[in-house]
């Protein structure tokens, strides 16, 4: 039997209690979150500004510092790393910084609105993401083993086949939403049917993830409705497993119960979903914009994986998270940091720190897209094959495609966590859906056509 990987922050307090507050070193000066500089007019990492011009919004954080206090929701500050080295030393110091949320001074005094819409990405789960020390290998060891088990050829057919039954949807219509009608959708079913879903499932789970993506009010309910979803299948599959993503899970060595397999389960979905779609987007755009490479792309001369390196780069799907809490009154690069304050990486201005090499390329893997450090993304193959396997299946099937609106910057959806397109609108010429047989479509078209997400 494998163990857990050692070594991975074991000096961090076991969260499954509730961590204490660590007293600062002697002689070091107690810090408080400063709330004037909020009132001075401090960067805000939401609202419509921030969706249309988020550059601009780093430009204003830079001058702070390589660390900077930002809105990141409504009367909810964080401080936000925005230098690439500065993020690279938070992300491997695990002795001063922890993930585990229940730190947070300011939510545990009542300070942080009930209904504040960040508390979907950075209130405590028992799963991977929240965790330090042994407790984070335990559930790393069963994300890893589980995510390992995935054959790559298999996940390449079901994106394929996923693509495709969105594509026959609208090959006949000469146009489409690649953000609603394709991006969007193509890892929800993925993911349906790596967690073992049922045909009478899918449907239902499709509809909840997109709820729970949404920038909407109906967030919430779709975060409900599909924590009860993977609640349903992981009963099912402890009756029938079968050779799928829930039932490795839960029958793992690391012995999780249901709460912990379902926050796993609901960790690598909500971390694989929004990012997949976002990585696709961009890929998509950039392949469709630039004529540089559009031009190569048809030569055959660049490949869509060194497209999807590009965009990692310049569009960083998970633009600001990373969270993680100072366990004492600290420094980061000469920068204060109090005790119990969230601290947000931001992969997207991390990126493009000015302060770079310059013989830094595109082809480099260097970017914190993926983040860095004990908390990496687990996923990366996965979900470049998934994510290379949908934009190369609509490029051979939809090759005539054309942006609408050929913005450089589109407006993006509203939140400081997700960098990720409203829309992106596409016309091509109408084709007959004959062209894709039926039995290459993901599970015939059974499942229903799922709403399309709250759009600000």
């Amino acid at each position: 039997m494998r163990r857990p990987a050692q070594g991975v922050g074991q000096e961090a307090p076991d969260s499954a209690r509730l961590p204490p507050a660590v007293p600062p070193q002697p002689g070091a000066r107690l810090m408080t979150t400063p709330p004037p500089l909020s009132a001075r007019g401090c960067p805000m990492l939401h609202g419509a500004a921030f969706a249309t011009s988020p550059k601009a919004v780093y430009e204003q954080l830079r001058p702070q510092g390589p660390v900077g206090w930002a809105e990141i929701a409504p009367h909810v500050h964080a401080l936000v790393v925005t230098q690439h080295r500065a993020a690279i030393t938070l992300l491997n110091d695990t002795s001063t910084f922890s993930k585990d949320s229940r730190l947070w001074a300011a939510l545990a005094n009542g300070q942080v609105p009930q209904d504040s819409p960040v508390l979907g990405m950075m209130a405590w789960r028992p799963s991977v993401l929240y965790t330090d020390g042994e407790e984070h290998a335990r559930l790393r060891w069963a994300m890893d083993d589980c995510i390992a088990r995935i054959d790559p050829h298999r996940l390449r057919e079901i994106t394929r086949r996923s693509a495709l039954t969105l594509i026959a949807r609208v090959i006949g219509q000469g146009r489409a939403d690649l953000m609603s009608d394709f991006a969007d959708v193509v890892p929800m079913l993925v993911f349906a049917e790596l967690l073992g879903c049922p045909p009478e499932m899918t449907g239902r789970m499709v509809r909840a993830c997109q709820g729970l993506i949404s920038a909407g009010p109906e967030a919430a309910q779709g975060a409900a409705e599909f924590a009860g979803l993977l609640f349903e299948l992981i009963q099912l599959r402890r009756e029938r497993p079968g050779q799928d993503l829930t039932s490795w899970m839960i029958n793992h060595a690391a012995s999780l119960n249901d709460e912990e397999s379902l926050n796993q389960l609901f960790c690598a979905v909500g971390a694989g979903v929004i990012p997949v779609a976002a990585c696709t987007a961009w890929t998509l755009h950039l392949l469709l914009r630039d004529d540089e490479y559009a031009g190569s792309l048809a030569a055959g001369t660049l490949t869509v994986r060194r497209a999807l390196e590009k965009a990692l780069w310049e569009r960083a799907p998970m633009a600001n998270f990373s969270v993680h809490f100072a366990r004492f009154d600290t420094h980061l690069h000469g920068v204060p940091v109090p005790a119990r304050t969230p601290v947000l990486i931001s992969h997207a201005a991390a990126n493009t720190d000015p302060s770079l090499s310059q013989g830094l390329d595109y082809n480099s893997r260097a970017h914190l897209a993926w983040s860095a450090g004990p908390h990496r993304c687990p996923a990366i193959s996965q979900a470049t094959t998934i994510v290379q396997t949908a934009v190369e299946t609509i490029l051979d099937q939809l090759w005539d495609m054309a942006l609408i609106d050929e913005n450089p910057d589109p407006p993006l959806r509203h939140g400081p966590f997700h960098q990720c397109p409203q829309a992106m609108h596409v016309t091509f010429r109408p084709k007959s859906p004959d062209r894709i047989p039926v039995t290459a479509l993901a599970g015939g078209t059974s499942w229903p056509a799922a709403p399309t997400p709250h759009r600000p």
